[in-house]
């Protein structure tokens, strides 16, 4: 995909030249280490990557320089895709529930259970350690509280990305964003785009990047405009769950369909 080495920006909307944005590409991973990669989760703290390979059922830890660290930190899992982590827990889901994971040994303390779930996609946890998980097939989000499940939201079709900005839960669903407060007040923040909206991460203030698995990269300003930053569709270059570092303004993006994770410089 020699091609891809160059920056690509592909406006949808004009924007003032303050709010462009591109992205440049930085490394590419090798295609053998990871088997059908949904999620990229980054952590600060090791300042690592935590891949959900969900054809082996197993976590990968990778560097920031998209080499293995640990081929296997986690496995006997099942299909696992969205990752969060607050404190020393790792949660990721599975086909019936959300799999919890002590990160310092490395070992599964329990299985959430979750009843009468379609898929169970993403996982984000906020700043009280509350989870959130998305079931994309039956449109709803659970909220898990003291390891205990319970229906949050539903009626949000194809509920997909989550993430938690203070108090606020952003969701995806099939092709819009919304911003849902303390109260469950739901605001629809932008919608309109291709359907197959996935992951979702935050630049600023109001500000994302948001995956479309279909292999696009959008860009969504604080005042509600939307572009493409990349689409690799031409390429049969998938964009799943999406993590961000923002000290090096890095962007992190798997490929499912191509066994690895692509790295971008956010300019």
């Amino acid at each position: 995909m020699k091609k891809l080495l160059l920056p690509l920006l592909v406006p949808v909307i004009s924007l003032p030249a303050f709010a462009q944005r591109s992205l440049q590409k930085l490394w590419e991973s090798d295609s053998v280490s990871v088997k059908g990669p949904e999620s990229a989760l980054f952590d600060p703290k090791s300042r690592t990557l935590y891949i959900s390979s969900m054809g082996t059922g197993s976590v990968v830890i990778m560097g920031l320089d998209g080499k293995i660290i640990n081929k296997e930190w986690i496995g006997g899992l099942r299909s696992n895709m969205g990752s969060a982590l607050y404190k020393d827990r790792f949660y990721t889901t599975d086909p019936t529930g959300v799999a919890v994971i002590d990160a310092a040994k490395a070992s599964v303390i329990k299985r959430i259970s979750i009843d009468s779930i379609g898929r169970l996609n993403d996982v984000a946890v906020d700043n009280k350690g509350v989870v959130y998980v998305s079931d994309t097939k039956n449109g709803k989000v659970y909220r898990i509280d003291d390891d205990k499940a319970t229906l949050y939201l539903e009626n949000m079709p194809g509920a997909n990305g989550l993430l938690t900005v203070d108090e606020d839960l952003y969701v995806i669903t099939t092709s819009a964003v919304h911003k849902v407060d303390a109260k469950k007040e739901i605001t629809k923040i932008a919608d309109g785009f291709e359907n197959g909206l996935d992951g979702i991460v935050m630049l600023s203030p109001g500000e994302f990047i948001i995956s479309n698995y279909t292999g696009i990269l959008y860009h969504l300003a604080a005042d509600g405009t939307k572009s493409v930053l990349l689409d690799t569709r031409a390429d049969h270059l998938m964009a799943n769950d999406i993590s961000y570092d923002s000290k090096t303004k890095t962007l992190y993006v798997p490929v499912f369909n191509r066994n690895r994770i692509i790295a971008y410089q956010v300019k």
